[in-house]
């Protein structure tokens, strides 16, 4: 077991249904038991693809920028600025949509990783399971 450190910029798989720049950094392709860890680069306007984790809670971390959230189970929307944390429960569906005017810069993911959406997004082998020790 080895401790690793990353740069966002090194993150090579993408998830464009979250946006055009989302980088997958810590998650389980890269040997992570449980850690999903993505950076995020929403631009102005822009919104992910409608989804719901059913096992994980999803956190994310508002570094810069302005946009909402939408509850779609319950329709209702919630904004959020730089310097807040998103939380969404688990088996909520959701959508993260940046203000016109403010590009979304961001951290956070679903925790334990949402195996299931990452096998569905084409970037995690059906048989792929996360091994302990290589974390």
């Amino acid at each position: 077991m080895a401790i690793r450190v990353y740069h966002r910029d090194e993150a090579l798989v993408r998830l464009p249904m979250i946006a055009r720049d989302a980088r997958l950094v810590v998650w389980p392709g890269v040997g992570a038991i449980s850690a999903n860890m993505n950076y995020v680069l929403m631009q102005p306007g822009e919104a992910n693809v409608p989804h719901r984790h059913q096992v994980s809670e999803d956190t994310i971390v508002i570094f810069a920028g302005e946009g909402t959230i939408t509850n779609l189970d319950s329709g209702t929307t919630h904004p959020f600025a730089a310097g807040q944390v998103v939380h969404v429960p688990m088996g909520v569906q959701h959508q993260v949509r940046a203000n016109r005017g403010s590009a979304i810069e961001s951290v956070g993911g679903p925790c334990p990783a949402d195996l299931a959406g990452l096998r569905a997004a084409g970037v995690l082998g059906e048989d792929a399971v996360p091994r302990e020790g290589n974390a």
